[in-house]
């Protein structure tokens, strides 16, 4: 449960973490609240030869209604998330989920963007994200480009983000006129979710249900065919892949999943405007 010896730079602006990750490459690891990266340097799982610490950009911690957007710094704390009003009105599925991420720890160190990089299929707001339909941006050494959400989650814990690239904003439509919802199992409640789903609108993510987060494309077929919410998340397992594991079967989750799927469409009727 220890990290292997690497060495530690802070970032006070983000042209110097952009000049740090180019001059060391792909032997670097970004660190902002640390949940996601920490972990896997005490397993041994990620062993970076220098750990750049992006924690304290505070301009990239914000949220602000620009047009028809909702903008959100990457380095906002879920806390800040769940208790902005900006996002209770206008973004109320992102609000409520934060808010049930881990415990207050967590939530006072987690940010949104270190949570969307790091690329966990069991994570909560990568699937809300996907719901959604976040467009995130990123900065590089060629200046910034956007990124739909729905091209990010490439593979396991990987993302199409380039590896001199930060994530340093994510956009989204105001939504507060949809029908929403979030529901996920979990053994205990600072636990990753066993399953978890994410409904705006036309919209269906899923949470731990395969490799990468993702939609669940055959309920949203499904929905726009006039389907009800019974009927529609009986094909919530559909091409998916989830984790066969002790703590919880594949087949296990694929039930949960369309038990859920039910719910957060039966519960996102009740909210549409």
């Amino acid at each position: 449960m220890i990290p292997a010896a690497f060495t530690y730079k802070r970032a006070t602006t983000v042209d110097e973490a952009l000049n740090l990750l180019a001059e060391h490459g792909d032997d670097a690891k970004l660190l902002a609240g640390g949940h996601s990266l920490l972990p896997l340097m005490k397993l041994r799982l990620a062993v970076p030869e220098v750990v750049i610490d992006v924690g304290g950009l505070r301009d990239l911690s914000y949220i602000r209604e620009e047009g028809s957007q909702i903008r959100i710094g990457a380095l906002t704390r879920h806390h800040d998330i769940e208790h902005s009003d900006l996002l209770k009105r206008e973004t109320p599925l992102l609000a409520h989920a934060a808010g049930t991420i881990g415990d207050p720890q967590v939530r006072h160190r987690g940010t949104i963007g270190g949570s969307l990089v790091h690329g966990d299929p069991a994570s909560d707001l990568p699937a809300v994200a996907l719901a959604l339909d976040a467009v995130l941006v990123a900065q590089g050494p060629s200046g910034t480009r956007e990124i739909a959400i729905t091209d990010f989650f490439t593979d396991f814990f990987e993302t199409s983000l380039g590896e001199d690239e930060l994530l340093v904003e994510i956009r989204i439509e105001k939504n507060s006129a949809q029908g929403w919802d979030f529901q996920k199992f979990t053994k205990r409640a600072i636990d990753w979710a066993v399953v978890g789903v994410a409904v705006a609108g036309p919209r269906v993510a899923l949470v731990n249900m395969g490799p990468t987060p993702m939609r669940a494309a055959g309920v949203e077929e499904a929905l726009a065919s006039g389907a009800n919410p019974a009927e529609a998340a009986e094909r919530a397992a559909e091409n998916t892949s989830p984790p066969d594991q002790p703590t919880a079967s594949a087949d296990y989750r694929r039930h949960l999943a369309k038990v859920l799927v039910r719910r957060a469409l039966e519960a996102a009727d009740t909210r549409a405007g």
